[in-house]
């Protein structure tokens, strides 16, 4: 195995993991934080209850994604050396600002929030865990920021083989974040939104509560109806801005090997061959492609073999056809859990609205297995995102090759790709059993939200 696949191998390992935690922090953040101002406003106890209840959740995903995300910046530096003196000087802008003012935003009134129910005033304690949700939503757009450059470069220059930064405004209006972070955001609540209706589902279950977790379900369900289709809508706009910006990306995502000159059909399900270029076999509904496209019934889409040509004239002789098979597959795992969650969080409005709850242990012990549906969504999404892209790393700058590190070892990449993985593995063992052990205690019961004795002694870290 080379350098290139494995330190390919350790990216993707490190960042899916560290994506299941950040859009639940994201997420489950702002629920918190809208219950805390019911609290305030209306002085009701049990919304006191639950914004404590859901914190201790939201407290050890938080400690969890912080650690995961610390050790995918190693690899950066280790693994990708070149790729990273080449966008360095267009990513230390969003970076720092996530850093010096989103992620200490965000960590510095966290602290305050946890210690401070006791000690600040209602008004006070409530803000500071707007501060937080805040601070968790503008870490992803800085973040996003740098990912946008990636996949629609702008305000650059190119000057001693690296990219430098022209113009900072430019890389904040670039179209694609503007897609893709309300896109992504989206999907972060949809995520929180399914996490608290899971739960609360498993406590209703068990009676456990009840007005306590009606009303957590009630509030995520709404969310979640609100968000899983906003994430549709936003998912088709960036779907058809990459037909313009990143063409092979939806050529792949479609198994598409020719153009379809005006009347492009969907394809639903195909067996793809990439060696010889077509699918064996594939299911497909007429028109639909150039719906998807241009929102109308007739529409030009280029096919793989065509744009592979094109990009042979226009950046020189290689393979510029991404893994097809990888990228169609995650693009319909996310659409069919997106259909999933929209169809669920309708049903689970009604109802919650109609007071019948209760009445629907089928569909309650359904939305317990649901939690993970935005999960999958996401990373699905974020497949398809970086592995359409392939084989560049900034799209039409720089390969995926030509990035890595050219002086670290197959070897040296396989030692850290197995002992990051170790320790990730250590964590996910601590984490579900954390939060298996929190999510199941009674809120009514005297309890404290997580301390840094409770932390460390129980279990001890």
């Amino acid at each position: 195995m080379s350098n290139l696949f494995l330190a390919r191998l350790q990216f993707g390992v490190t960042t899916v993991y560290h994506f299941f935690f950040v859009p639940l922090t994201i997420g489950l953040v702002l629920l918190i934080a809208v219950m805390e101002t019911v609290y305030v406003m209306r002085g009701n106890d049990a919304y006191k209850k639950m914004a404590k209840f859901w914190g201790k959740l939201f407290l050890i995903n938080f400690a969890v994604g912080v650690v995961t995300g610390i050790i995918q910046e190693f690899q950066f530096g280790m693994n990708w050396s070149s790729y990273s003196r080449f966008v360095g000087d267009v990513f230390g802008a969003p970076l720092a600002v996530e850093a010096l003012v989103a992620f200490f935003l965000e960590s510095t009134f966290l602290g305050i929030w946890l210690f401070g129910w006791e000690k600040l005033s209602p008004r006070v304690h409530l803000l500071t865990i707007w501060l937080v949700a805040i601070g968790t939503t503008l870490s992803a757009f800085w973040i996003l920021t740098a990912n946008a450059f990636m996949q629609e470069p702008v305000g650059y220059t190119l000057r001693h083989g690296h990219a430098e930064m022209s113009n900072f405004f430019a890389l904040i209006a670039n179209p694609q974040l503007w897609l893709e972070f309300p896109h992504v955001w989206l999907g972060a609540l949809s995520t929180g939104a399914f996490f608290v209706t899971g739960v609360s589902a498993y406590h209703l279950l068990r009676r456990n509560s009840t007005e306590i977790f009606k009303r957590s379900f009630h509030l995520g369900i709404s969310l979640a109806v609100v968000s899983s289709i906003l994430v549709a809508v936003l998912g088709h706009e960036q779907a058809q801005h990459l037909m313009t910006v990143q063409p092979m990306k939806m050529a792949a995502s479609e198994a598409l090997w020719n153009t379809s000159p005006e009347h492009a059909p969907w394809t639903v399900m195909a067996d793809i061959n990439p060696a010889q270029h077509r699918n064996s076999f594939s299911i497909k509904i007429p028109y639909a492609l150039s719906v998807l496209a241009y929102n109308h019934l007739s529409g030009k889409v280029e096919g793989i073999n065509q744009l592979q040509a094109q990009y042979e004239k226009q950046y020189g002789s290689g393979n510029y056809i991404p893994p097809v098979r990888t990228t169609f597959w995650s693009f319909r795992i996310m659409v069919l859990a997106g259909v999933l969650m929209i169809l669920l969080a309708l049903y689970g409005f009604y109802v919650s609205w109609k007071d019948r709850l209760l009445n629907r242990k089928w569909f309650l012990k359904s939305l317990i297995w649901a939690v993970s549906l935005p999960l999958i969504a996401n990373i699905m999404g974020w497949i398809m995102t970086e592995m359409g892209r392939q084989p560049w790393a900034v799209y039409g700058l720089l390969r995926t090759q030509t990035g890595v590190s050219p002086t670290v070892s197959a070897a040296s990449v396989l030692t850290t790709f197995i002992g990051f993985s170790a320790v990730y593995g250590v964590l996910a063992v601590v984490d579900a059993f954390l939060l298996i052990k929190f999510l199941k205690q009674h809120p009514d019961a005297e309890q404290h939200v997580l301390s840094t004795e409770s932390m460390v002694t129980k279990p001890n870290l």
